[in-house]
């Protein structure tokens, strides 16, 4: 039985890491999202145990206190957190879950969770950067300056990623993204039972 892959892409923000985390579900549909809790409330469509777990502020902080979560996050007022033992129940299943997520996060998954391929997507250049805000319209000016101030930071934490690759050219960069999610699968750990199953079928049987 094959284990499910746990994939962790982060990116400064305007790097084309959602894009490409699309283009890698669309042609890999056995990787899904996980599913987080918070604090916050349903919006209008969104379904309990397919969009988030939804929960009191009260018992988040209690399931934190008592290491529940794999990573965990305040994000304007409201709490997000990855149960861990759900997500190591879905690997052992053969679910391979993918993580939209900032270093912060990431740092966590990796420290407590220990498996998986960690990968951090870069710009070009930080002018390169930049210039992809600016062109999508959706930033003010003060934003764009945020963003690239917090560029900065996440790039300096860059080290504790497994990979690195730079998205230059879309095309190239989603190239060597599946190129590295295919040898991550290759590692012993997706497929234990590999010795076992080569073993059981030996030579005379397959050729008879």
């Amino acid at each position: 039985m094959r284990k499910g892959m746990l994939l962790t892409i982060s990116a400064p923000s305007g790097t084309g890491k959602s894009t490409l985390i699309n283009m890698l579900m669309e042609k890999h549909p056995e990787f899904s999202f996980s599913v987080s809790y918070t604090t916050r409330s349903p919006r209008q469509g969104e379904v309990e145990g397919k969009d988030y777990f939804f929960t009191q502020r009260e018992k988040f902080l209690s399931l934190k206190d008592q290491g529940f979560f794999a990573e965990w996050a305040e994000v304007h007022g409201n709490f997000y957190g990855t149960p861990r033992q759900k997500v190591l129940d879905a690997l052992e299943s053969g679910q391979s879950l993918i993580f939209d997520i900032d270093v912060q996060g990431a740092s966590q998954l990796k420290k407590n969770l220990n498996t998986g391929l960690f990968l951090f997507i870069f710009p070009p250049s930080l002018k390169v950067l930049e210039k992809r805000l600016v062109n999508r319209g959706t930033d003010d000016l003060e934003t764009i300056k945020k963003r690239i101030h917090n560029a900065k930071q996440e790039i300096s934490l860059s080290h504790m990623f497994d990979f690195w690759l730079i998205n230059d050219d879309l095309g190239q960069a989603f190239a060597q993204l599946e190129a590295l999610v295919s040898a991550e699968k290759m590692r012993p750990v997706y497929k234990p039972d590999l010795p076992k199953t080569v073993l059981n079928n030996t030579w005379s049987q397959d050729h008879e």
